[in-house]
């Protein structure tokens, strides 16, 4: 062979590489299933308008959304009417087992109307951040009396699922103590808990073990920690993406889960937050669950209960946010936490509303992410999936009406496609000209674009 020839072969060898490389095979076994689609489409706070604009709920129920996080609810202290406990019971010196002493009206109204729109609440029991807390903090010091703090949230709950003082009778599984009560290791620059961490690990042993005693058929948990970007041991050597207020998180963490199995306290599932790019948050999330493991407790359930992929916040309401979302919706579907919740649902300005639109009140393409996401959900059982294209995030669900798979990718780049047994499938698109529309089973996924392709 000369040369020119052996070059030539090269080439064409090459090109066919490339080929392999830049293509993505999809791969589903629908007769292996690994359990049932998990429910990490929840949101945090609702599109809540005012105080009792709740017209926009209507939205959650179409996408079929599970939870919803009740956290900074109404904005800042909870905007003095909402979910916090020192909304619910004023005076903290007052007697928690009188009814006359609670103010449940617009906390009732607000879960009234997430009720009436198909999504449990996931109640936070604590007090909304408190940003501005260098100049004067109201609500981030610890209750000045723990076992009395966990009565009164004892009597919320009994208002709230067991009808107390002319309550209701409410699916409500999840009660959650605190949110980031280690969010700054300096107490005064703490906008959560304006004291050392060791004073919330006490509050959550005495609060945990009350509750769990008054009501063993909920879950009990907490404490919504601040991240794990710090973590190692999964892929990340140590020093990486470190600084010493995320090692300050990590090390609280461990502190927390040693007291909890020394003390034998309840702990029913673990929250615990990351605002990171998709690929890092997941790993963030094995982090997590191998350091339940470690201390021992691999029955506790894992819950991602606010993310967001801060590299989308720069195009909020674009295309290349709600592909983000989508890719890390098939992300945790695939990966090991048990629930998680998106932060958040209001309809509102900032960073930290990627759903709806504020000026017009319409879904941002996101929403419409969600949406794709719930026709696995509605199928019910998730199916082997695996894409053998980084950038192509995928993953799968059976049911009796069918069967549908979910594509996401938010690269820049076209990736063809290769997916056997779905030829005669119907198609919806999220993309930047099409939001939920129809399409025939493409060759190629465009850059930032979300796919679900379903069989009925």
């Amino acid at each position: 062979m000369d040369r020119k020839t052996t070059i030539g072969l090269v080439a064409v060898t090459m090109m066919a590489i490339c080929l392999v490389v830049h293509g993505a095979n999809v791969n589903v076994d629908w007769s292996i299933e690994i359990g049932k689609v998990k429910p990490v489409n929840g949101v945090g706070q609702p599109p809540l308008k005012g105080n009792v604009g709740y017209g926009m709920f209507r939205y959650l129920k179409k996408a079929g959304i599970p939870y919803s996080r009740l956290h900074d609810v109404g904005g800042p202290y909870g905007r003095n009417i909402f979910v916090d406990i020192p909304n619910l019971f004023r005076d903290f010196d007052a007697d928690e087992t009188n009814p006359e002493n609670y103010d449940f009206t617009f906390t009732d109204k607000l879960m009234e109307a997430l009720v009436a729109n198909d999504v449990e609440p996931f109640f936070r029991l604590g007090i909304t951040i408190e940003n501005a807390c260098k100049y004067k903090a109201y609500r981030t010091y610890p209750p000045k009396d723990f076992a009395k703090w966990a009565r009164i949230c004892e009597h919320v709950i009994r208002h709230y699922t067991e009808g107390w003082a002319n309550g209701y009778k409410i699916k409500i599984e999840y009660w959650e103590i605190w949110n980031e009560p280690e969010n700054h290791p300096v107490p005064e620059l703490n906008p959560m808990f304006r004291a050392p961490f060791s004073e919330y690990i006490r509050l959550y042993g005495i609060t945990a073990s009350h509750l769990k005693a008054k009501f063993p058929h909920l879950k009990i948990g907490g404490y919504a920690s601040s991240g794990f970007y710090a973590a190692t041991g999964v892929g990340v050597p140590p020093g990486a993406n470190v600084s010493a207020r995320r090692e300050y998180f990590v090390e609280c963490a461990k502190q927390f889960l040693e007291a909890v199995r020394k003390g034998g306290w309840p702990l029913d599932f673990f929250s615990y937050h990351s605002y990171s790019e998709p690929k890092e948050a997941l790993r963030q999330g094995a982090c997590v669950r191998k350091m339940l493991d470690d201390y021992g407790f691999k029955d506790v359930e894992t819950s991602f209960n606010e993310w967001l992929p801060l590299p989308s916040l720069k195009n909020r309401g674009s295309m290349y946010q709600a592909a983000m979302i989508g890719a890390e919706l098939i992300g945790l579907q695939n990966g090991p936490c048990d629930t998680a919740m998106i932060y958040d649902a209001r309809c509102g300005g900032g960073n930290y509303s990627p759903l709806f639109n504020p000026l017009t009140e319409q879904p941002h393409k996101a929403y419409w992410v969600f949406v794709a996401f719930n026709e696995l959900r509605k199928l019910g059982t998730a199916v082997k999936c695996v894409s053998d294209d980084e950038d192509l995030w995928a993953t799968a669900a059976k049911g009796r009406d069918g069967k549908a798979v979910m594509l996401a990718n938010y690269s820049n780049r076209s990736i063809p496609l290769n997916i056997q047994g779905m030829r005669s499938a119907k198609c919806k698109i999220i993309s930047e000209a099409h939001t939920w529309e129809d399409c025939s089973l493409p060759e190629q996924v465009a850059p930032q674009t979300v796919i679900v392709i379903m069989e009925r």
